[in-house]
């Protein structure tokens, strides 16, 4: 017989409180933090991302059970008698160090064998998820793919935390601005035509080369014009750069008199703004400005550059922190590792409306095996279940409270509870007042395959 598999436990989930991020009261990652945690949120203080899983830089945490011998009991939280984290009996122990204790959450295909072998070797959940409250730009970034995220960590493990890739998707809670992947060809020359302030970074004769290149060129010529131009402007001298920045907002604010900008050019000065000088501001206008209303997923696949802008979303993404910046940060920039890994690949980027599974709930399912996420809005005294699948899930309550309900338990919820549910457990939910859930678990097309 097999171990006995724990139900489904409740998780305390840390915050980052970057620079970028809504402050107070105005910030959904601050609400969660507060219910989630039951610590006061300090209004004057930023509160960026909402982590959720097992990676070392923001763990999430089990409240467990100590027996007699030590060991950890199974189950989970015991939040409604107002105990849990207050009894002597009771241990925080991170969600990782927890899989490792009961390695077959994770799911089982045979007695031997976990389904997801890859991620129980190493005592993680495949996925990673977040919300995120942002005020103001983050960088112009990429996450590097599994190859270059191994031999970045092993040169600057410091900067780069892990040798895992970073594929991601972001699911617009609110309407949600973001920078992502490089514009068209006919796009990139008007660019070219229209903004001199490119020409007077790059010069003339990589000007003319995009100019004159076309579609029939083939794709490796392409990517090797827009490369040169990409990697010209983004490795220009801080001097050059603010010089030409004042010219470009100069220019704008004249064309502002006696036209209207378009939304591109108002985003170019809402950017300075922020980072005041940055070649960020100049370089967006090489990329897509993507608009997403809230329930519109983007998903981002490594090496592509993006930029998320302003709004809310929730994150998800393989278990990984590895970000290659080049503008519009503060932080450490690797122009030249960033400039070299990026596909290049041009064009609008795919904008995922989700697959209605029921009728409260839709199903977005990226290209990437580690993840999938269930958007589930539960109308005032109505029910639903999320059928048992043979990987881990987290749940996080959005708004709302309700009922949850296994084989063999039962629990209540509410706003800012996030949960780990086993493999193999199918959870019904059920709510009077009205109920907000996402569900992350794993790709549903890389566990049938698993199947196969």
């Amino acid at each position: 017989m097999g171990a006995e598999v724990p139900g489904i436990v409740k998780l305390k989930c840390s915050v980052k409180n970057y620079d970028w991020g809504k402050v107070g009261k105005e910030s959904a990652v601050a609400r969660l933090c507060a219910k989630n945690t039951g610590e006061e949120t300090d209004g004057d203080e930023p509160y960026a991302e909402f982590w959720m899983g097992t990676h070392d830089s923001g763990p999430s945490y089990v409240s467990v059970s100590v027996e007699a011998n030590g060991g950890y009991a199974n189950g989970g939280l015991e939040s409604e008698d107002g105990h849990g984290c207050k009894r002597k009996c009771c241990n925080l122990v991170s969600l990782k160090d927890w899989i490792e204790q009961n390695p077959s959450v994770l799911g089982i295909r045979n007695e031997m064998e976990s389904v997801l072998l890859e991620f129980s070797s190493k005592n993680f959940a495949p996925q990673l998820i977040m919300v995120l409250s942002v005020a103001k730009a983050l960088s112009i970034q990429a996450h590097p793919d599994k190859d270059l995220a191994a031999i970045l960590h092993k040169q600057q493990p410091g900067v780069y935390k892990d040798g895992n890739h970073k594929p991601e998707m972001a699911l617009a809670l609110t309407e949600f601005e973001a920078l992502c992947g490089f514009v068209g060809l006919e796009e990139l020359k008007t660019v070219v035509h229209s903004v001199p302030e490119i020409i007077e970074v790059v010069g003339s004769s990589c000007a003319e080369q995009v100019l004159h290149v076309n579609e029939e060129d083939g794709e490796t010529k392409l990517k090797e014009v827009l490369q040169s131009l990409f990697t010209k402007l983004m490795s220009v001298s801080k001097a050059v750069i603010s010089e030409v920045i004042s010219k470009l907002i100069s220019r704008l604010n004249l064309k502002r008199e006696v036209r209207e900008l378009t939304d591109k050019e108002e985003l170019v000065l809402r950017l300075d703004k922020q980072y005041p000088g940055d070649v960020g501001v100049l370089a967006a206008f090489l990329f897509n400005y993507v608009k997403l209303n809230p329930g519109e997923a983007l998903y981002l696949g490594a090496n592509e550059p993006h930029a998320y802008l302003h709004g809310e979303c929730v994150e998800c993404m393989a278990t990984s922190d590895n970000v290659v910046r080049a503008g519009l940060t503060p932080k450490n920039r690797d122009v030249q590792t960033l400039c070299s890994m990026l596909t290049y690949k041009q064009g609008f980027p795919e904008i995922l409306p989700g697959v209605p599974s029921n009728p409260y709930t839709v199903k977005y399912l990226p290209p990437f095996d580690e993840f999938e996420v269930d958007r589930c809005n539960l109308p005032q005294e109505t029910s639903t279940i999320f059928p048992a699948v043979p990987g881990p899930s987290l749940f996080v309550v959005m708004t709302g409270e309700g009922k949850l309900r296994t084989a063999f338990s039962e629990m209540l919820i509410a706003e800012g509870d996030v949960l780990f549910a086993p493999a193999n457990t199918q959870i019904a939910m059920e709510t009077i007042s009205g109920m907000d859930i996402y569900r992350a678990g794993v790709n549903s097309r890389f566990l049938e395959k698993s199947d196969a």
